[in-house]
């Protein structure tokens, strides 16, 4: 009898301890997601150096492990007091991903993020969320330096020139994604008109001999009107690459009598 008592105590033990085991089995975990091997770059060529281009794109990787299965991804883009530029408007990004290739244990990202040909060139923070199906969540920050596909170099423009003769404009250009044309703007505000004189505002787009190029020297002369009114006038040059993505640059030059 005392020996059937035991092996009774002993199953119900056992019993008790694989039901224990078994419960703990099935506990979800409160591991927070991880997060490796986050890399972020210029997209088209998929580099890991932390820059890209304004009108580009942004190639972006992670490797996540979520015991919990992922539920959702965030990416956060945004920069702090750049100064924005004519023609720019303030860039701040964020997207959440949720695709079912996601939406598992171990989990690839891989994105490419459009930056508009608009937004301002300086350092932008970008932020990775990763929120597991239980809530938990992890974040890594990193920066990424975004910069124009055009450079100016080497500036030269007279400061000065007399009215019927010209004035000359000198600079080196390099362009990622090739020249499409350079537009040269001058005009005044407010100046006199006097007697024999005629308000002059001239707008020139030169193509020939630039079109195309990734790299150019720009030597062109402009020709002021005998009848132009003496004073300051203001010079805006804007270069379009072949994405559309515009570069601009601005100088005065005065405008005086013989």
């Amino acid at each position: 009898m005392k020996t059937n008592l035991k092996r009774l105590a002993i199953f119900a033990f056992l019993g008790i301890a694989l039901f224990s085991c078994s419960d703990d089995d099935s506990n979800p975990s409160d591991a927070a997601p991880q997060i490796s091997d986050f890399e972020f770059g210029e997209g088209s060529a998929h580099s890991t150096e932390p820059m890209a281009y304004i009108g580009s794109d942004i190639h972006m990787e992670a490797e996540i492990y979520a015991e919990n299965k992922v539920s959702s991804v965030t990416v956060d883009i945004h920069a702090h007091d750049l100064p924005v530029g004519e023609g720019e408007e303030e860039w701040d990004y964020e997207i959440t991903y949720t695709d079912e290739s996601l939406k598992a244990i171990n989990a690839e990202l891989h994105k490419h993020i459009d930056i508009p040909a608009t937004a301002p060139a300086g350092e932008y923070h970008i932020t990775l969320t990763v929120v597991d199906e239980l809530g938990n969540s992890t974040e890594v920050e990193g920066h990424i330096d975004i910069v124009h596909p055009t450079t100016l170099s080497n500036i030269s423009i007279d400061e000065t020139v007399v009215r019927g003769e010209d004035f000359h404009l000198e600079f080196d250009i390099e362009a990622v994604n090739g020249i499409h044309s350079i537009m040269v703007d001058v005009h005044a505000h407010g100046l006199t008109v006097g007697e024999g004189e005629t308000e002059w505002d001239e707008e020139k787009i030169f193509s020939e001999g630039y079109h195309e190029k990734t790299e150019a020297e720009f030597h062109e002369h402009i020709d002021v009107p005998t009848t132009a009114p003496a004073g300051e006038y203001h010079i805006e040059i804007a270069i379009e690459d072949e994405d559309g993505v515009i570069k601009r640059y601005e100088a005065h030059i005065d405008v005086t009598k013989p």
